[in-house]
């Protein structure tokens, strides 16, 4: 039942007893809560698998419940005893298939068969797996060009399936890769190459246990990664600061109940998380941090005028690092008018930041979407590196920089070549080991595979897991793309909104669990690897019974694919698929980095991926960490929209109960609301207003001026602590108004947290 005031039960803390009831609930509501209980046990340790809701990292000496309320979700998802057999399909089709909700669909439980679609009754009919391999081959091999091919992955792929999938694609004659990372850290990337010459962050999980001062921005690991919430409150608890820039106030960053302490649970108390709470604009952090080292520069020529030491590390500067004078040049032009406008934020505020900064010996900064989602983003990440170079934070224990991935491996499926844009030097390591000659030529990402099938330029897609249609921007235009091809194939657990827009071949492909055993043909227990977001590699071994005997790993179905496609003679396909082991010493052998991989990955927690910038050695062009002097932007979305009448600014996030587009149940207790997706966040001065003009429901309507018209209908307002002029909501419902025509400079992402929209009232019924 919806509750008529979204903000009258938020939980009072992240975590708690309010955790433990939602594992409960998520347990019994997958009908197998025994089968989920065993499973997470072994969730995150040296012997089980790998939890698959997030990439944050596992600690060296682990406990025996490494997992937290978003993993109880994930695996409950995952261990259901519920089925979407052949006779769902039978009895449904897909337009009426198209009517139903995300989550009602995933909510039918595991698909059992390899299903192929049938235009004429408009449904999933099973077929046999070497029917499929055959015609999905024969479809590939008849495109004009392997670069009409478009291979798509989600970040749940291993390491294994991600390193045979893209060797598929690349003998196959492409490096068309959109893959979820193109839709959310892709910036991050772009930014970290250009600044320190590898575009992973540079800190491990102990540097939380050392640092002195945390920079949390625009992120909410309450409901993303909420183990993160735990290093976060330790380091509160010995006395590090930790100052949080995001424009909603988010609970989990405020306070955290941890269910594991048994008196924190008794007594019903919970820890305060954030020293420093501030909530910029939306698109403000650049500005901020542009603030905070305006003050620090000051400070510095107050120190040495006063002929006291340097507030800077010039040894760390002089030897380290290119480019300070032009950065400093442009911090000194920016004017305090133009940051405190953009930042939204007051003199104090900066200062009280700039203070933290200065006081630390030892300062990590960590980013999610909120601020890789922007026009600017590359610049704002760019703007941070140089915040921490002044005074040396990178290559020292407790300090570096730390962007926090979303889904389980997607920085592990781009270490392992999942990139449209691959170096030279792989390529080179490729065609030495394999004896084949490797496509050189640049592939499309997310945006660009959209556009190219919307074109016709692109005739097939290939999805290796995820939800391509609700994760990606402008959904009408992505729906008929994907129904435009010839070929659509998704891999997949459960059956999601974009199986039900196939090509004129369409295959819905069945494809064992991250939790499920999977045994080759010699009943040998394959394993897995994956790397979390602080470059740690580990293995991963299901302990679940497979949800039907059709099921095949997507190591399989990809080997499958990739023999009836461009056949067995130069790569042994069938093999790989046999012992993963083989494809680990491909890794090994073509990836720097992994000699030793097999060995390496048996022994408890992993290994780590020599990361040359945290020991301050950068591959860039300059060999050295290299400032970046970008100015402001000219204004961001949120200047437009509160100096235009009637316009705002929208960002779309997750409620608690989903992980990226998988829809887990309706409620999101840390922000109030209960039973519903359909709302809308606004500060109560503007929800005032609009229910004032329009009413309590309204319709939101995109101002992008493309000639399309974007439009999301019927959300219930709800008043909730954020800037003025702002508004938030939940995808996968409103990437309906995200325009494919706008992204991240450098970086292609869509600019999920800034759309300009305006509302209107709904229409009577």
């Amino acid at each position: 039942m919806a509750q008529s005031d979204g903000a009258s039960k938020r939980s009072s803390a992240a975590g708690g007893w309010g955790a433990l009831k939602s594992c409960g609930k998520h347990l019994f509501g997958s009908r197998a809560p025994l089968t989920g209980s065993r499973a997470l046990l072994k969730a995150n340790q040296p012997d089980g698998f790998d939890c698959p809701g997030c990439a944050w990292g596992d600690p060296e000496h682990g406990s025996s419940f490494e997992f937290c309320e978003n993993g109880v979700k994930a695996v409950s998802w995952e261990a259901t005893d519920k089925r979407t057999p052949p006779a769902f399909f039978a009895k449904h089709t897909l337009s009426e298939l198209r009517t139903w909700s995300d989550y009602a669909l995933e909510g039918q439980g595991r698909l059992t068969h390899p299903m192929r679609y049938d235009a004429a009754s408009d449904r999933y009919l099973p077929v046999g797996w070497d029917e499929a391999f055959a015609e999905i081959g024969a479809t590939l091999r008849g495109l004009d060009h392997p670069e009409q091919a478009e291979f798509y992955t989600s970040g749940r792929a291993s390491n294994e399936a991600a390193y045979l999938y893209q060797l598929f694609a690349r003998a196959y004659g492409t490096n068309n890769f959109p893959d979820c990372s193109n839709m959310c850290h892709e910036a991050s990337g772009v930014a970290l190459i250009d600044a320190i010459g590898i575009g992973k962050g540079t800190v491990l999980l102990e540097d939380f246990e050392k640092a002195d001062a945390i920079f949390c921005v625009g992120q909410n690991p309450g409901t993303n990664h909420p183990r993160m919430l735990g290093d976060l409150r330790r380091a509160a608890e010995r006395g590090a600061q930790v100052v949080v820039l995001n424009p909603v106030r988010e609970r989990g960053l405020e306070r955290f109940a941890d269910p594991q302490n048994t008196v924190e649970m008794l007594r019903g108390s919970s820890r305060p998380i954030a020293s420093h709470y501030l909530q910029p604009r939306s698109g403000g952090d650049m500005a901020a941090f542009r603030g905070i080292a305006k003050i620090v520069f000051a400070r510095d020529t107050e120190a040495r005028a006063a002929g006291r030491p340097s507030v800077l590390d010039r040894a760390f500067l002089e030897h380290h690092t290119a480019g300070l004078e032009a950065y400093r040049a442009a911090v000194e032009a920016t004017t305090w008018d133009a940051i405190l406008d953009q930042s939204g934020l007051t003199m104090d505020e900066i200062a009280a930041m700039a203070d933290v900064y200065l006081g630390a010996q030892r300062v990590i900064a960590t980013w999610a979407m909120g601020v890789t989602q922007h026009r600017h983003s590359v610049a704002t990440i760019r703007e941070i590196a140089n915040l921490l170079f002044l005074r040396g934070h990178i290559g020292r224990p407790g300090a570096g920089l730390c962007p926090v991935r979303g889904h389980s491996n997607v920085q592990g499926d781009r270490t392992v070549g999942i990139n449209e844009r691959p170096a030279a030097s792989f390529l080179d390591a490729l065609e030495q080991h394999f004896g084949l000659a490797m496509p050189r030529r640049h592939g499309h990402n997310v945006l660009a595979a959209i556009r190219a099938m919307r074109d016709g330029q692109s005739k097939a897609f290939i999805g290796l897991g995820g939800n391509f249609l609700r994760a990606t921007p402008d959904t009408a235009v992505v729906a008929q793309a994907l129904a435009s091809c010839q070929l659509t194939v998704h891999v997949a657990t459960k059956l999601n909104h974009a199986h039900l827009v196939p090509g004129a071949v369409g295959y819905l492909l069945p494809c064992l669990g991250r939790t499920e055993i999977d045994r080759n043909a010699d009943g040998k227990v394959q394993i897995v690897t994956v790397e979390d977001s602080m470059s740690m590699v580990h293995g991963s071994g299901g302990i679940n019974k497979p949800a039907s005997k059709e099921l095949r790993s997507e190591i399989a179905i990809i080997a499958g694919m990739a023999r009836a496609t461009v056949g067995g003679s130069a790569i042994d396909w069938a093999g790989f698929a046999a012992d993963y082991d083989r494809i680990r010493e491909a890794i090994a052998a073509t990836i720097p980095g992994f000699t030793g991989y097999n060995t390496r990955v048996r022994k408890p927690r992993g290994f780590m991926l020599r990361n040359l910038a945290a020991e301050r050695v950068f591959e860039t062009a300059t060999g050295l960490a290299n400032f970046s002097a970008d100015a402001l932007p000219h204004q961001t979305e949120h200047q437009i929209a509160t100096r235009s009448k009637d316009t705002f600014v929208l960002q779309t996030f997750r409620s608690h109960d989903q992980y990226n587009t998988t829809i887990y149940g309706l409620d999101d207790r840390y922000r109030g609301v209960y039973g519903e997706r359909r709302v809308l966040f606004a500060h109560p001065d503007d929800l005032a207003e609009i229910r004032g003009k329009l009413g309590e429901r309204v319709d939101i309507v995109g101002t992008h001026d493309d000639g399309i018209v974007r439009r999301a209908e019927d959300f219930r307002l709800v008043p909730f602590d954020m800037p003025r002029g702002a508004l938030a909501g939940y995808y996968p419902e409103l990437n309906v108004l995200v325009p494919l025509s706008t992204f991240g400079e450098k970086s292609d992402t869509p600019t999920s947290k800034s759309v300009l929209v305006t509302l209107q009232a709904r229409a009577a019924a």
